[in-house]
């Protein structure tokens, strides 16, 4: 069961949320009404505009009492600011910082490992859970100021799947406290730490008296470098796997491994229709060009390409057969599914994936651009000796580090 797909379970509430503009808001009220705990895993904590709204929310929470765990990753996230170290130190928010990259950063493979979750639990009853940083819509750290909204997705979940996503947010703090005491010769201490603590039961919140309430089979689906190596990726294929008439998917970084590519060109081989939503701006070198030497394949096949460019799309999600859906941080490529620490939300109802497939359809409509196969076989050569350029070079890093991938 460790590499399998877990059972998705019955009893959950869940609410799609469309960018920062939907999240922060749910988010900050959630906040404002914890009485007990906040645990808050990001991989960009940012503070410009809407972000600090969820900062504040922090803050306040802390000052009234609640034990607020915050949870950055040391790459995505650029160091405290004095005026917000100050803050927090006075509120008593407790700021954690995940494999800080030192002078080498990103050029040392062993640090390509990243905290990319999202994940906030509140009172141990209420959960987020999706591809959203701390970031507004608005805003870019490297480009500045967005004309149109970043295109992606989280969702607010109560019910049974907040127990084992608080369980591995708790399991997460506990080792950095331990290392952090390591760190300092405290070797006793650091023992005690991880014996202390650990993840608690907690009973799922039952909806109030007489609210009418439609619950949906869910299921947390996460991926570590331990425990759980290939869960997300075995739940797409599954899934996929099984698809009988339509397979959506929004990627914003997508360089699917060779059994990923199978998957998709087998289900449009055998009639179902397949349409993948990618990011048509260029933001990273790697990432934008690695993926285009195996879009021939999938073209071929008859998969549908389509590239959002009004703004960045950043969603992490999937609907297959109106029934099937999946929102989380993971993208279907090397870094987020053989590196990353990464979840998502597995859900089986076919109301909530027709709310998230109606939003994919509408982006493809109305902001894609769909690939034409003969026209993307003429492409530049310029064009495609950069794209095997990226592509041979994220080969040679995975080899580095010992993974097998593409």
């Amino acid at each position: 069961m460790t590499q399998g797909v877990p059972a998705l379970r019955p009893g959950h509430r869940l609410d799609l949320l469309e960018g920062s503009r939907a999240m922060f808001p749910a988010l900050v009220d959630a906040i404002d009404g914890a009485r007990t705990e906040v645990r808050l895993e990001t991989y960009i904590f940012d503070f410009t505009g809407t972000g600090s709204d969820v900062a504040c929310a922090l803050e306040r929470a802390a000052r009234r009492g609640v034990a607020v765990m915050v949870v950055v990753d040391g790459f995505g996230t650029a160091p405290l600011a004095p005026d917000w170290t100050g803050r927090f130190a006075q509120a008593g928010v407790q700021w954690r910082v995940f494999a800080a990259p030192g002078r080498i950063g990103v050029l040392w493979p062993a640090n390509w490992s990243r905290l990319h979750r999202k994940l906030c639990v509140v009172d141990s009853t209420l959960a987020f859970c999706g591809g959203i940083n701390i970031l507004d819509d608005f805003h870019d750290p490297t480009h500045g100021q967005l004309e149109h909204p970043r295109f992606d997705f989280a969702v607010r979940v109560a019910g049974p799947l907040v127990v084992p996503l608080r369980d591995t947010m708790v399991r997460l703090w506990q080792r950095l406290e331990a290392a952090q005491k390591l760190r300092s010769v405290r070797l006793a201490a650091a023992l005690g730490s991880l014996r202390a603590g650990r993840p608690g039961r907690h009973a799922a919140p039952a909806p109030a008296a007489g609210e009418p309430v439609h619950l949906a089979k869910a299921a947390l689906v996460p991926r570590d470098n331990v425990r759980n190596r290939t869960r997300i990726e075995r739940a797409y294929r599954r899934a996929i796997g099984q698809a009988r008439s339509e397979v959506i998917i929004a990627n914003a970084y997508f360089v699917p491994g060779r059994r990923m590519r199978n998957a998709l060109v087998q289900a449009a081989r055998r009639g179902v229709t397949v349409q993948i939503l990618l990011q048509g701006r260029y933001e990273y070198f790697m990432q934008y060009y690695a993926a285009r030497p195996i879009y021939g394949t999938l073209l071929a096949a008859g998969v549908e390409i389509y590239e959002y460019a009004p703004s960045f799309l950043h969603a992490k999600v999937a609907v297959i057969d109106g029934e099937w859906s999946t929102v989380g941080s993971s993208n279907l490529d090397p870094l987020s599914l053989l590196m990353a620490r990464e979840a998502n939300v597995m859900v089986q109802d076919e109301a909530f994936a027709q709310d998230l497939r109606g939003r994919l359809v509408a982006a493809m409509a109305d902001a894609g651009k769909r690939m034409d196969a003969a026209e993307f076989a003429r492409r530049p050569l310029r064009q495609r000796v950069g794209e095997w350029v990226a592509y041979g070079a994220m080969r040679v890093a995975l080899a580095l580090q010992g993974k097998k991938y593409l």
